[in-house]
């Protein structure tokens, strides 16, 4: 009788045990789940952030450009008004010679 009562005992132990390793076998299934999306995620969050420098390098590129050709405007507009100036100046001497 003791036999039987060890035996079932034992039985029921067993029955506890792979209940309980099902359980853990399920929240590891899970847990590698929740890991592989999370992966996912931070593959997608890493492109993101590839696409965005490389967009703040065209940028930074685009705004040089822009920065140089408006100094060589800059530049030119101010050759010009020094021009005009210079041609108002002799046109006025000239005016005022002819009197």
């Amino acid at each position: 009788m003791v036999g039987i009562t060890g035996r079932m005992k034992s039985e029921e132990e067993e029955a506890k045990l792979r209940k309980r390793n099902e359980e853990l076998e399920r929240e590891l299934r899970k847990s590698q789940e929740r890991e592989e999306q999370m992966r996912r995620e931070l593959q997608k969050a890493w492109e993101r952030l590839r696409v965005a420098e490389e967009a703040e390098e065209r940028l930074c590129s685009q705004l040089g450009e822009l920065e140089a050709e408006s100094v060589h405007q800059a530049r030119e507009y101010n050759a010009r008004l020094l021009s005009l100036v210079n041609q108002l100046s002799r046109a006025t001497i000239q005016s005022a010679s002819a009197c």
